[in-house]
């Protein structure tokens, strides 16, 4: 469609739709396969510390979920972290911050050349995060909602002494229900909204996003955290979105109704998240400012960074808590 950023996953009416993730391996200790092994025949990887990189990159809130959850969990040593570029060309990600332009593990310069390892015939979209086996090189997953509730689950045995409970069984069925309803009107509402290439579909998607944003506001003037009083996966998913919305979403997305700055219920959580160990420090604006003005040419020909907004009130005190 004429004026899609992403042409292939852009409907006749004019809305984005993401693509499915391709790849949907799974890394459990309940795989059957020897250590050192591949996939057994369930598609499962046999869970081994120091096996696997997880590759993100610092612009992108789908990444940085698994960023974020990893820290949390302790698995820093467990799981590598491979990290590439915020500016994607024609080529895709890029391994252009490590010396020579080469992932220092995996020996690759691009993504793309490990999911081409993995599936000679991809065609699709290359994404983060992604999960890589070392040994291989392939590609276990770039599923990344199941990846972060993997780390949570699958990964116990290596989680730290006093590793938070990210995802209690208790309250799975509410949390999932919330999550989905976070993803579809926010985390990718904001995509929504940016990638539209109809008033129509502009209006839906801004419409949802911002009664979505008022809903969790009103929810939150009650508890700190989603769920209650601990963080859980859910807080983890709405943060990677809230803390874009200002340098990102509101301009360049026009996600404009309000900035986040102008929610005091959400800007005092999103601060105090952000205050959090595991979250600010894994927050890069530059990156996320570069990756989304300098790489949607078709939103912003220019490429021009904005050099605003001000910075400084994520460590003023939240007051929650």
């Amino acid at each position: 469609m004429a004026g899609a950023q992403f042409s292939a996953e852009t409907s006749g009416g004019g809305a984005f739709v993401r693509q499915p993730n391709r790849f949907t391996g799974r890394v459990t200790p309940h795989s059957t396969s020897p250590e050192g092994g591949g996939p057994d025949e369930q598609g499962r990887w046999p869970l081994e510390a120091g096996r696997y990189r997880l590759v993100w990159c610092r612009a992108c809130p789908w990444a940085h979920r698994a960023r974020i959850v990893r820290s949390l969990l302790g698995l820093d040593e467990v799981i590598s972290l491979g990290t590439v570029d915020p500016i994607r060309d024609e080529r895709g990600w890029r391994f252009a911050l490590d010396p020579d332009g080469f992932d220092p593990v995996l020996g690759i310069g691009f993504l793309s050349d490990a999911y081409l390892a993995t599936d000679p015939d991809y065609t699709g979209r290359v994404t983060v995060p992604a999960l890589v086996d070392t040994l291989t090189g392939r590609i276990v997953t770039n599923d990344y909602p199941q990846l972060t509730l993997d780390l949570s689950t699958e990964w116990r045995r290596f989680h730290a002494p006093d590793a938070p409970d990210l995802y209690p069984v208790e309250l799975r069925p509410e949390m999932d229900a919330l999550m989905a309803e976070i993803h579809r009107d926010v985390n990718n509402g904001v995509y929504r909204c940016g990638f539209a290439t109809s008033q129509e579909a502009y209006d839906e998607a801004f419409t949802a996003l911002f009664a979505r944003l008022d809903a969790l506001g009103e929810r939150l003037a009650g508890r700190r955290y989603l769920m209650g009083d601990a963080i859980t996966e859910a807080d983890v998913r709405l943060f990677t979105t809230l803390v874009r919305f200002d340098v990102a979403y509101h301009g360049h997305f026009k996600c404009n109704r309000q900035k986040l700055t102008e929610m005091p219920v959400l800007w005092a959580y999103a601060r105090d998240l952000f205050q959090t160990p595991g979250f600010g420090e894994t927050v890069d604006f530059d990156h996320i400012k570069r990756h989304y003005y300098a790489t949607h040419d078709m939103i912003n020909p220019t490429r021009i960074v904005p050099l605003g907004p001000d910075l400084s009130g994520w460590t003023t005190p939240h007051g929650r808590g």
